[in-house]
């Protein structure tokens, strides 16, 4: 997991969050929104201070997320396809997957994203289930089969939403005006 949470840190560099918590909205941004602010996010993750192409960047970001959401279109397995892969020895004799680029930092990414595809590991990372949210997290569940990126945060608020609409169909009493994402 640990060069899993570098590409859990990747995908959230793009915030898609928009619901209200304790009366106040989450506003959405993209922490991507310049050459130079790539340039610094890969400096901060020792990923190097070469120049950094922001359009590879977010297309990259963009289809591995599509990817977490099941999204197959052919779109989404052309970009991935623009990413090969080969096989190369390693530092101590033994064989890793590398991509060659031309850009290290995004064979990195690219390379971290393989090797967890290839133990297994990637199907942890996931993208928090809730409409409003898509926060991208590593699963630790037992089961592998978490769906929210923090179960105190939107997954109160899904069940909260849930009760809400059982006792609503089934005629019990008003809960109040508030909306079940104020309250969460």
């Amino acid at each position: 997991m640990p060069g899993l949470k570098l590409i859990e840190e990747f995908l959230n560099t793009v915030d898609e969050r928009t619901f209200r918590r304790h009366g106040e909205n989450h506003v959405a941004r993209d922490q991507l929104s310049s050459p130079q602010a790539l340039s610094d996010w890969l400096e901060a993750h020792d990923l190097g201070s070469q120049p950094a192409d922001l359009a590879a960047a977010t297309t990259l970001r963009t289809a591995l997320r599509q990817s977490l959401l099941g999204g197959s279109e052919s779109k989404n397995g052309a970009v991935l396809a623009d990413y090969p892969l080969r096989l190369a020895p390693g530092d101590a004799g033994e064989l890793r997957l590398a991509s060659d680029s031309g850009r290290p930092w995004l064979d990195a990414i690219v390379e971290t994203v393989a090797a967890g595809a290839a133990t297994g590991d990637w199907k942890r990372i996931k993208l928090c289930g809730a409409e409003d949210c898509r926060w991208a997290f590593y699963d630790t569940s037992r089961s592998g089969r978490g769906r929210w990126c923090s179960m105190e945060v939107c997954g109160n608020r899904h069940k909260t939403r849930t009760y809400r609409e059982r006792r609503s169909a089934s005629g019990g009493p008003d809960l109040g005006s508030v909306d079940a994402d104020e309250r969460a």
